[in-house]
């Protein structure tokens, strides 16, 4: 079974990200970038899946400026096959990124696609949805467990109310959630197998996909700064704070 695991470049979850000074957007030069901690998860997981003999093989693509081969290199180095990257300048937006996936899984014909549930840059958790529904495919999404059994997988997710599993008959796409696994560090003899592992550069325009942006941001500023708490002598005193000022009783 192939899998496509599409991985994103994001600013790193331990850098505070900066609000440019033209407020035009977050500041990404000079910056430390590194693969979206879904995105890890998601190679770690078709990498475990390739382990027990599920998957024969993990392509994994990426979407955006020529650094994103980099972030491809580590999955590589993580235990990804290949790597396919097409280059978009601007940041696609979800849609954008779907139809995108769509025309490569049409071209790959990979029986599942595993990608994180969000990226941490934008937080828009919608292109595993959406690329479900241009492709006509079951969804199991925010999953936490995953075991796969002949033309079909068990996907235990979260949900507001605890845990729900579900059976998805493949293909299928699966967006995948902290709790799965804990990635592993890429070994220097991995890294180095990863330098002559084949990445393949494509145009999002040779994909027949319309990029250009439906969204425009008007601004970006920085939110506002938290307001320090306060003792309170009483229960009544408290109530009433909160009914009064905080307005949420």
């Amino acid at each position: 079974m192939k899998l496509l695991v599409p991985v994103k470049r994001v600013i790193d979850y331990n850098v505070k990200p900066r609000v440019k000074a033209d407020n035009s957007g977050v500041e990404t030069a000079g910056v430390k970038m590194s693969m979206n901690p879904f995105d890890e998860i998601a190679v770690e997981e078709a990498v475990r899946l390739k382990e027990k003999g599920v998957a024969t093989e993990i392509v994994v693509v990426s979407v955006g400026a020529a650094q994103a081969a980099d972030t491809l290199r580590t999955a590589m180095a993580m235990g990804a096959d290949r790597a396919i990257l097409v280059q978009a300048e601007e940041a696609p937006e979800p849609l954008a990124v779907a139809k995108i996936l769509r025309a490569l899984v049409e071209r790959e014909q990979p029986r599942l696609v595993l990608m994180g549930k969000q990226a941490i840059d934008d937080d828009m958790n919608a292109t595993g949805q959406m690329l479900a529904g241009l492709l006509g495919w079951g969804q199991g999404t925010f999953a936490s467990k995953i075991e796969a059994g002949g033309d079909a997988l068990s996907v235990t997710r979260e949900v507001d109310g605890g845990l729900e599993t579900i059976s998805l008959v493949l293909p299928a796409i699966v967006t995948v959630d902290l709790r799965l696994n804990e990635p592993r560090y890429a070994s220097l003899p991995n890294i180095m197998k990863a330098r002559k592992k084949p990445l393949e550069t494509i145009a999002a325009a040779g994909l027949g996909v319309d990029v250009a942006p439906r969204l425009q941001t008007l601004r970006v500023v920085e939110p506002p700064e938290r307001k320090a708490g306060i003792r309170v002598g009483s229960v009544a005193e408290l109530v009433n704070k909160l009914r009064d000022e905080a307005r949420v009783i």
